[in-house]
Order: structure tokens, then C-alpha cells, then sequence
């Protein structure tokens, strides 16, 4: 866990340092991001972990490529871009899910690729949206999707292709992790 922090740490400084040189207020970016300013300065002092979806759109915002407020790297890939078994960035973006960006190489993407597990966990998920669509295909265990307050159990095989400008949240099922890629198109 304690690399996880320092993960954080990393891309919150980041997101720090590259709003500061795109002369962009806090308020102009919590704006566009429809969060409050509170957490939005949690986010940038490493304190909260920023779910994928905010650091997508704080991407958009600054006009960067999120691989470099993950990774802190220029993307450079313009052809292809492979990720080796296990080998993604790795962030945990809420708790309960671990995510892996898959392509946080390539330059000028049209989308994200990530491998997401969530831990099973008897609470309620929270709820998240951001701009765009969103495909996800179950690679292992169970999962339980809400979305527009319906629950939609896909299973290892399934897949769902929904609008994600609407509240979503996921949830394994039957006591085991379950594990999807999810792909953002904005």
C-alpha cells in the first residue's frame, strides 16, 4: 500500500504542476470538473486517490494525454502501443477497484483501456459518471452493474456498452474479486 501512496502522491503533484502551467484557477477546473474545491485539493495534495474518470477529464482539461499525469512521461507510441501480462499502470481510482491503464503510452488516444478488478465488498458502491461511453467485458468472477437505477448482473464472458454520462457503479458478486477491461470513449 505504501507504493500506492506514493503513486498518488506522484500524479496529484502532477496534475498540480501541469494546471499551474496551463494557467488554469482551481475554481475554473473544479468548474469544469462539477466537484468541489475541497476535494479537488485533496486530489492535488496526494491525499484522495483521483478516480479514473475525474483524471480522464482533468486530462481533457489540460489538454494533456492522461498517461503523462500517470506515469509522468510524454507519450510517445503513435503506431502501437503493447502492455505485457500484468505489466499496466497500475492505480487504484476508488476503493475497491484496482485499475490497470493499458495503453498509457500511446500518443493522441481516442480512448482508454483499462483492466479494473473490484474486491468484494458488502457496502453499497458509489456512484460515478463522466463524459462519454463506456464498454466493459467480464474477464473473471461476477459482477452486479447499476446504472440508471437498475442492477444488471454480467458474468465472466458478458458485456455491456453503455452511455457513461449517466451514475454507474460496479460491485463483484458471490464473495469473489471480479475483473473486467473497461474502454472510455469520450
Amino acid at each position: 500500500m505504501f507504493i500506492l501512496n506514493d503513486i498518488v502522491k506522484d500524479i496529484g503533484s502532477r496534475v498540480k504542476e501541469l494546471r499551474n502551467l496551463s494557467d488554469i484557477s482551481i475554481d475554473d477546473i473544479t468548474t469544469g470538473l462539477d466537484i468541489n474545491k475541497e476535494e479537488y485539493l485533496k486530489y492535488e495534495a496526494g491525499e484522495k486517490d483521483i478516480p479514473v474518470s475525474v483524471l480522464y477529464e482533468i486530462s481533457q482539461l489540460l489538454k494533456v494525454d492522461m498517461g503523462l499525469l500517470v506515469s509522468g512521461e510524454e507519450t510517445r507510441m503513435h503506431i502501437f502501443n503493447i502492455t505485457r501480462n500484468g505489466k499496466g499502470i497500475p492505480t487504484e481510482r476508488r476503493e475497491g477497484y484496482q485499475c490497470e491503464n493499458l495503453a498509457d503510452k500511446f500518443i493522441h488516444k481516442k480512448l482508454e483501456t483499462l483492466t479494473v478488478t473490484v474486491e468484494p465488498n458488502n457496502e453499497k458502491p458509489s456512484m460515478n459518471h463522466h463524459p462519454g461511453q463506456e464498454f466493459n467485458y467480464v474477464l473473471e468472477g461476477s459482477l452486479m452493474l447499476y446504472i440508471h437505477n437498475r442492477g444488471i448482473v454480467l458474468n465472466k464472458g458478458d458485456s455491456i456498452f453503455f452511455d457513461s454520462n449517466y451514475e454507474h457503479a460496479m460491485k463483484a458478486l458471490n464473495n469473489k474479486p471480479a475483473k473486467f477491461l473497461a474502454v472510455i470513449v469520450q
